[in-house]
């Protein structure tokens, strides 16, 4: 089906028409779109502030990689997390409901917890990402900042009612805007980076420090993973897996190596972290830092039409019984008053960083969805998964999850807290998403293997 081709059945999105669908499965008939677009899906949203500035941590005084090293691990991280967002899009064809509500599949009743989690997870980062392009409006414009937060969260807003085919197309105009801008930006990073800055640790201490920097890398990726099948439940059943996995994890992963790398090149020459420093201090002002900034709006209006998307997904799966139009306009309004206390308290590097700290429940979670999901064979009648009463408490999921959250604990380097292996043993390296992720899907795995075939 085309965009401009009639609206067939209560929820089939046209690219104005509003989508009224919640959580309930997509109809076959109703399935439609290239699976292309799902590259841009996730390539614009990635091409924003905060992943560049991933980037310039490989040169902070807790890591000190050099370029070289600091790359090998920017690549490695995002092939590690990525995947896990390309595994997760790869359920949206063939069950045509939201990531969140497959999570019913394992967690049953249970499910209700980390999808509110994730609901307030996700008001907070649109909130923080839109913090930045508040910033680049203003330095634009002139105007107040709270203005530009306004049109930022408006634009996004009106996206995210409209639905489903708003967001995948007005992300493919945004990609070839930003691909071209940032192109422009790479080739001043060349002119004035530093490429031959070398590690200035060494022996068990650099490991370490490689390995922390490839988890920062990746987590920024994986945390994704939740968001995975919401924007390929759309696409036709008989779409190929293999299809799906490249354009998911693909977009995600050469937007965020790609300002990561920038990132790193000029980590040694910035001296701050707002959208200011990218303007000044990398582009030198002129044409390309004032176009650098309309990118910046227009990537953070793309990150944060994800964010919310999902947000409003996300308070369906808890089970507030709002449209999923009003539940997104509830979560743009939130992100909006979250943003201008941001803003007032100068409180967004610290809040930043607990929302880090939060995200290490997405690799357990996942865990348990991916397995339960392969242990299906990859196949599930979710028709019942929209009626919560149906559900069972599930569990072993619970479980599961909760083991592999306590597992990661004592492997996690934040600027919160850092746990006694991460201290000790790793010199700093954080492998607790891999840890958490592992110990989780195994003790699922053994916990399901019995009812396995009256599942």
């Amino acid at each position: 089906m085309g965009t401009g081709e009639a609206v067939r059945g209560h929820g089939t999105p046209t690219e104005l028409a509003i989508e009224t669908r919640g959580l309930e499965p997509v109809p076959e008939a109703e399935r439609h779109g290239p699976t292309w677009r799902i590259f841009t899906v996730w390539f614009s949203g990635n091409m924003v502030p905060p992943t560049f500035f991933i980037g310039t941590l490989a040169a902070a005084d807790f890591i000190q990689l050099g370029f070289w090293s600091g790359l090998a691990a920017i690549l490695l991280g995002n092939v590690i997390g990525a995947s896990f967002v390309g595994l997760a899009a790869m359920m949206g064809p063939r069950t045509g409901m939201p990531q969140l509500a497959l999570g019913r599949l394992s967690f049953g009743r249970s499910n209700t917890v980390p999808a509110l989690l994730n609901w307030a997870c996700m008001i907070a980062w649109a909130a923080v990402n839109t913090f930045f392009g508040a910033a680049a409006f203003a330095l634009v414009t002139g105007l107040p900042f709270w203005v530009g937060a306004l049109s930022s969260i408006a634009l996004m807003a009106i996206i995210v009612v409209i639905g489903y085919e708003a967001i995948l197309n007005f992300q493919k105009y945004v990609a070839g805007l930003l691909a071209v801008v940032f192109v422009l930006a790479a080739i001043r990073v060349v002119t004035v980076g530093d490429f031959t800055r070398g590690d200035g640790l060494t022996g068990a201490d650099r490991t370490g420090a490689f390995v922390l920097m490839t988890t920062l890398v990746a987590s920024f990726s994986l945390s994704w993973a939740v968001f995975g099948s919401d924007y390929t439940r759309y696409l036709p059943r008989e779409t190929r897996d293999w299809k799906v996995f490249a354009c998911a994890s693909g977009g995600l992963a050469v937007a965020c190596a790609w300002l990561q790398i920038l990132g790193l090149a000029v980590a040694g020459i910035i001296t701050g972290s707002g959208v200011g420093t990218i303007r000044d201090e990398v582009l030198g002002g002129g044409f390309l830092g004032g176009a650098a900034m309309v990118a910046i709006f227009l990537g953070i209006v793309s990150v944060t039409v994800l964010n919310t998307y999902t947000a409003s997904l996300s308070l369906l799966t808890v089970g507030i019984g709002v449209p999923r139009t009003v539940s997104a306009v509830i979560a743009a309004v939130l992100a909006f008053a979250l943003t201008l206390w941001l803003q007032s308290t100068d409180f967004a590097g610290t809040f930043s960083n607990y929302l880090l700290i939060i995200s290490y429940w997405v690799a357990p979670y996942i865990a348990v969805v991916l397995v339960d999901w392969w242990m299906r064979g990859r196949r599930a009648d979710v028709s019942g998964l929209t009626d919560t009463a149906s559900l069972d408490n599930g569990w072993r999921a619970v479980l599961s999850f909760a083991v592999g959250v306590a597992a990661s604990v004592p492997f996690m380097n934040t600027t919160l807290y850092v746990g006694p292996v991460a201290a000790g043993p790793l010199h700093g390296g954080d492998i607790a998403y891999y840890v958490g992720f592992v110990v989780a899907a195994a003790a699922y795995y053994i916990l399901r293997k019995p009812s396995q075939k009256s599942a």
